[in-house]
Parts: structure tokens; C-alpha cells; sequence
């Protein structure tokens, strides 16, 4: 039945079991009386819902544990039942494809990453999607019962619902993955579901106020404003690599010149730390020179951190967040970044927000954004509270 079909009746029944599953989600398993204290539905309400989820096979029922009660039968336990379905979600990195896939009891079956060229034609890297996919919970996983797919993707993207596109990537994308697996897409910035995955079950997991930024091939960020993921007019909030720093004269991706991507980016140190005199082909050369103590390499992340303190510092005097995630390849660098980092941090925030704003490397690392997409298709987290409604 479509929703416009439907009555109040039925409305108001959906609801309710709505509520329930959200009930069990959040709690994990819970007695009937529980239920009933948690929902405040009445005892009959909540037993004509429950049957009617344990009918479905949405939830099951089992006794907690063998030891006996002093009176009466063993208090059944409610729990959403983990094989009544999946959702899945994908982050399309410019240089990777990362997938992860929970359960619907919010349980993660496997993660899986594989590099590619970043010239990879679109068809290919969903067929390295699919059998990446394919890899997880041994080869077990259902994809014709995925529940859903949430998409990572790179750059601006519209409304993240069922039929939106990103903005650089082919329009047709969102339609090839529901050929491919045969369920409903959501689709999003890859960097914006990282901040999404962080602050939902990473570094700032609980943050009202958290600012996210991801040094990778390309930088950008995410925001989180008084409890909601922030998306801006367009879905182009967190464009923090666009944001213009004084020295940088590099031209940048998006056309314009001197933005913080030209000078923090991994293409950008790599080049910077070349200029200076050191010889790196590639990140994990330039994190052995770090590691090694070499001149070149400590002065180049010194001057990268000190330009990203900056910005960091100019958007916290914006909208003051609590807590600052720094993510992405390049933040494996560690001290040699985020000692700059903070040092320019604190020269230029606000006194009065120095001592307020924690600093944090991220815990996600690359599978940040396909476990965003995760949490954007299970539409739980109160992040997604102004998001639109997952696909129907």
C-alpha cells in the first residue's frame, strides 16, 4: 500500500511499530514490560504490534537466560531479528572503493576497501563495489534482502533521496546501483557521511556541536550543529578546503586560487615537501621521512598544520563547536600535523573558546564514509533528525 493510501488507522499502526523497532534498535532486547514503559503504549496495543512484528519476522522472541525465576515463566526478551535484513553502504573515494554492512539489529557484518586508479570508469568500480560486497559475512550476505544502500560520493551533491545524483560523478549512478542490488538508494557526500559516522560512533560520538575535517586527495569536512548533521542550502555545507589561505597561490580544483586544498591536501604536501628538497613518490614515503626525524618533512607538515589550524580557527569563531575531528590519509602523520594544527588553533580562536574546543584525531579511518551512508539509510541517529525520510 502507498503511504497517500493509506488511513489514520493505518498510519497510526505503522507508527507504532515504528516506535517499537526504534525501541528495540536503541535499547537492544527488552521484556515486554519494558516495552510497554519505554512506549507508553497500552498493554494490549503493544501486544497486537509485537505479534505482528514476531509474524512478519521483523522481531523474535527468546528467553534471556536458563536461570529460573522464583515464580511464575522465564521473562521473554524482544529483539529485532538480525537475518530480517541489511543495509549496506558504499563510499566511492576518488582513489578507493570502501563497503560496510550491518544487520538490522545495527550489528556490523564486515567492512572491505580496495585501492583503484582514480581514472576508473564508473561501471567498473560498481562491479568492484559488487564483489567487494560479495566478500562480506563469507559470501552470506543476501543482496536481494538488503533493506537499502547508502552512497558516499565525492563532491556536491542535491537532496539525498531516492533519486538524487551527484553532482560530478554519472547521473545514472543511483540507477545502476539498484539494478546492481536490487534495493532503494540514498546518496551523499562521502567526506559529510564521514562527519555523520564520527559523530554518531567515533571520535566525537555524542557531540552536539562537532566540526569534522578530512585531509585526503581532496579536503573538505562536516558539520554538526546543536545535534543535526548541517547539509547548507544545496547540500554544499562543509566545503572547508575551499576556504581561502594567505599564502596559498596553487590553483585549486574548483577553479579559484589559494585554497586550503592547494596547501593541505596529500597532492599538495607531497609537491611542497619535493620543493623543499625531499624525495617521496608517495604518502607512506613521506610519513617514513616524518618518522625518520627529516628536516624537509617536519617543516612541510609544520607549515600544512599551521594553515589548517587557521581555517579551523576562523570556522570555530563561526559556529563554535565543541569538538574538531581531523581525519583523512594525511592526519596519519600525527604529531608533526597536529601539533601545528593546534598551535594556530589556539593562536587564533577566540580566548574565550580556547579552552573549549577538543581536538581529535579520527577513529573511523577509511571505513568513515561507507558507515555513514549505513547511518543515513537507518535514518536512527539523531544527526538525521532534519535529514529527509529514508527511501520508502
Amino acid at each position: 500500500m502507498h503511504p497517500h493510501q493509506e488511513g489514520p488507522l493505518s498510519r497510526l499502526r505503522r507508527g507504532h511499530e515504528d516506535l517499537v523497532l526504534e525501541l528495540l534498535r536503541k535499547h537492544g532486547p527488552l521484556s515486554r514490560a519494558e516495552l510497554g514503559q519505554h512506549s507508553g503504549l497500552s498493554r494490549t496495543t503493544l501486544s497486537d504490534i509485537v505479534t505482528e512484528l514476531i509474524e512478519s519476522g521483523a522481531v523474535v522472541a527468546s528467553a534471556p537466560g536458563t536461570a529460573p525465576r522464583r515464580r511464575g515463566r522465564p521473562v521473554e526478551a524482544l529483539t529485532l531479528n538480525p537475518s530480517a535484513g541489511q543495509a549496506i553502504g558504499i563510499d566511492f573515494a576518488r582513489r578507493a572503493v570502501h563497503v560496510s554492512a550491518v544487520n538490522v539489529a545495527h550489528e556490523v557484518i564486515g567492512s572491505a576497501s580496495e585501492p583503484h586508479d582514480p581514472e576508473l570508469p564508473w561501471d567498473e568500480r560498481i562491479t568492484l563495489a559488487e564483489r567487494l560486497v560479495g566478500t562480506l559475512a563469507d559470501g552470506a550476505l543476501r543482496l536481494g534482502a538488503l533493506s537499502a544502500i547508502g552512497v558516499g560520493v565525492v563532491g556536491p551533491v542535491g537532496d539525498p533521496d531516492a533519486e538524487s545524483a551527484p553532482a560530478r560523478p554519472s547521473p545514472d549512478l543511483p540507477a545502476l546501483l539498484r539494478k546492481r542490488f536490487e534495493a532503494p538508494v540514498l546518496v551523499d557526500n562521502n567526506t559529510r557521511l564521514a562527519a555523520l559516522a564520527e559523530a554518531t560512533w567515533g571520535a566525537a560520538a555524542g557531540g552536539q556541536d562537532v566540526l569534522y575535517l578530512r585531509l585526503s586527495h581532496g579536503v573538505g569536512g562536516g558539520l554538526v550543529v546543536a545535534g543535526t548533521l548541517h547539509r547548507g542550502a544545496y547540500g554544499l555545507s562543509g566545503e572547508f578546503g575551499h576556504i581561502a589561505v594567505e599564502s596559498g597561490d596553487g590553483r585549486c580544483s574548483c577553479g579559484a586560487t589559494g585554497c586550503l586544498e592547494t596547501v593541505a591536501s596529500v597532492g599538495a604536501v607531497l609537491a611542497a615537501y619535493r620543493r623543499a628538497g625531499g624525495h617521496a613518490d608517495d604518502l607512506a614515503a613521506l610519513l617514513g621521512a616524518l618518522e625518520a626525524g627529516d628536516p624537509p618533512a617536519l617543516r612541510t607538515l609544520e607549515a600544512a598544520g599551521t594553515q589548517v589550524g587557521t581555517v579551523l580557527a576562523a570556522v570555530c569563531n563561526a559556529v563554535g563547536p565543541g569538538v574538531i575531528v581531523l581525519g583523512g590519509e594525511l592526519a596519519a602523520a600525527g604529531t608533526p600535523l597536529f601539533e601545528p594544527v593546534e598551535r594556530a588553533l589556539r593562536a587564533h580562536i577566540m580566548p574565550i573558546s580556547r579552552d573549549r574546543v577538543d581536538l581529535r584525531p579520527a577513529a573511523l579511518g577509511e571505513a568513515g564514509g561507507a558507515l555513514g551512508a549505513i547511518a543515513l539509510v537507518l535514518h536512527q541517529s539523531p544527526l538525521l533528525s532534519r535529514y529527509p525520510a529514508r527511501p520508502g
